[in-house]
């Protein structure tokens, strides 16, 4: 691992696997970061939106959200972490995928997300008051669990966390041990 703000990637000193390269969140487009947060036997966190949010309500969701002005990607990925769980983010381990979408704002996100994981007490997240409202850990093989009463093809979350449960086994986090709930 290598990662402070001496490599140049703005990380704040949080560990960052060799080969993850962060997008320029200052280049004049909005920005969103997404944290798959892995467990050590390998389940990734999942928490379910407030009914009452304008974008994607009473939908399961991963940790994360928008980029504030003069934030780094890892920074924004702290920071979100902190605010929606209370946990630390402890490293960066994987890029897991980029997307360009446009909600009914027609404002225009890109967003990357990532596989992370935090320092904290896992079995008792703080969930942000008045944007989530449960919490669940979704091992291997069980993310239909995220699918949500929408449209089939609209299970991006889901995919996500298949794609951060499969890169934690590959990467060798998955052993059962390293703070499991």
């Amino acid at each position: 691992m290598d990662g402070t703000d001496t490599d140049g990637t703005g990380s704040g000193g949080v560990a960052v696997r060799e080969g993850i390269v962060f997008p320029d969140t200052g280049d004049g487009r909005r920005w969103v970061v997404g944290a798959v947060v892995v467990d050590g036997r390998g389940r990734a966190f999942a928490q379910r939106r407030s009914p009452d949010r304008k974008a994607f309500p009473n939908c399961w969701d991963v940790v994360g959200g928008h980029v504030e002005p003069g934030e780094t990607a890892p920074r924004a990925l702290a920071r979100e972490i902190a605010e929606e769980t209370g946990w630390r983010l402890r490293s960066v381990e994987a890029e897991l995928y980029r997307l360009v979408w446009t909600p009914d704002d027609g404002v225009e996100r890109h967003e990357v997300d990532y596989l992370v994981r935090v320092d904290g007490d896992l079995s008792a997240p703080r969930l942000e008051e008045g944007k989530h409202t449960e919490f669940m850990w979704v091992e291997q093989g069980r993310e239909d669990l995220l699918h949500d009463d929408r449209d089939p093809g609209d299970y991006f979350i889901a995919d996500i966390v298949r794609k951060g449960i499969t890169a934690a086994h590959a990467l060798g986090l998955a052993n059962g041990a390293n703070g499991s709930p």
